[in-house]
């Protein structure tokens, strides 16, 4: 499988994956100066297209930022047993991260009224991460991978970069956080974090199947001490995949009980005779979940509805039915 996956023609070198990957190597400056200078741009581009709720503009941001570089970057360390590489790839992701949010709260501030943006579909569409996110997180990083160890493939990176969506969330972070809304603004870091713990985990396992490890192992004089160190590294980044997932699986968890409960008040209404009315939305927060139906005057038993939940939802949560006295127009 591996030598189909990337063949060796197309193999790329250690010394080609390091020199694509290392900011300290070869020439460092310029490598550094074109990723802040790319990470500043795109990091302006993607906040401007979150404040405008612009899609298109966001996507643009996404082909410019240059994050993936050092977060490939610790896989390749991680793999090769290179501690320098790993802590130097850290300390570039960890300044992109509070660059980009920074720029997110500065522009915050600049808008005549920032919780207007928190409505829009750039920041609701990134502050509540499930698992198909992740699915798509790992997906993506895999493509990433091979794109990185392939000399053939270069041309899906851009896609890439669109795929897996890494300054995006961090905008998204620094405008809930300058418009004063830290709950939205951690779900949407719990989005990139997910994307980067899904690129390092893809990335070591695509450079490990390539052989990296062993050409890197070849290298040394000696391996001593590279299997406690991988060890560490590898624990660290299980724990890590668990502190995102956890809330991903919350979240899909309260989407799947939200559809479940949508459809069980439109029965309630049906069975009540109410064939007009709608449900437009079911929104939790605690304990409790908040039911907007729009019918007719007359509503049945609230209490009908709350037991068919109880039997849905594990921990029974409290129901609170939103009327809107209307009907929904009839279809011609």
């Amino acid at each position: 499988m591996v030598p189909t996956l990337i063949p060796d023609s197309q193999r790329r070198s250690l010394d080609e994956i390091v020199e694509r990957l290392d900011l300290s190597t070869g020439d460092a400056k310029a490598k550094q100066s074109a990723f802040w200078i790319m990470l500043t741009l795109s990091g302006v581009i993607a906040v401007s297209g979150v404040v405008a709720d612009s899609t298109a503009t966001v996507i643009g941001a996404m082909i410019v930022a240059p994050l993936s570089t050092p977060i490939l970057g610790i896989g390749l360390g991680i793999v090769t047993a290179r501690g320098r590489l790993i802590l130097t790839s850290l300390g570039y992701v960890l300044a992109g991260v509070v660059l980009v949010t920074v720029l997110g709260v500065v522009v915050a501030q600049l808008l005549p009224n920032p919780t207007n943006v928190l409505a829009n579909s750039q920041v609701l569409g990134r502050t509540s991460p499930t698992l198909v996110d992740l699915l798509a997180a790992l997906a993506t990083g895999l493509v990433g991978a091979i794109a990185i160890t392939r000399r053939d493939v270069g041309d899906v990176l851009p896609g890439v970069a669109i795929a897996i969506s890494l300054v995006p969330p961090l905008g998204v972070v620094g405008v809930c956080l300058g418009s004063g809304a830290p709950s939205l603004a951690l779900g949407a870091f719990v989005l990139f974090a997910s994307n980067v713990v899904a690129m390092i985990i893809t990335g070591i396992v695509v450079l490990t199947l390539a052989g990296y490890h062993r050409e890197a192992a070849e290298a040394e004089t000696t391996g001593t001490g590279t299997r406690p160190h991988r060890t560490r590294s590898y624990l660290v980044l299980a724990i890590a995949l668990v502190v995102v997932a956890v809330p991903m699986v919350l979240n899909s968890l309260s989407s799947l009980w939200s559809r479940q409960i949508a459809s069980a008040t439109d029965s309630w209404l049906s069975d009540a005779g109410l064939t007009s009315a709608e449900v437009t939305n079911v929104q939790w927060s605690g304990d409790k979940v908040t039911v907007s139906v729009l019918a007719p005057p007359d509503l049945p038993s609230v209490d009908d509805l709350q037991h068919t939940v109880d039997d849905l939802v594990p921990w029974d949560p409290q129901i609170v039915v939103v009327h809107t006295v209307g009907a929904r127009e009839a279809a011609n």
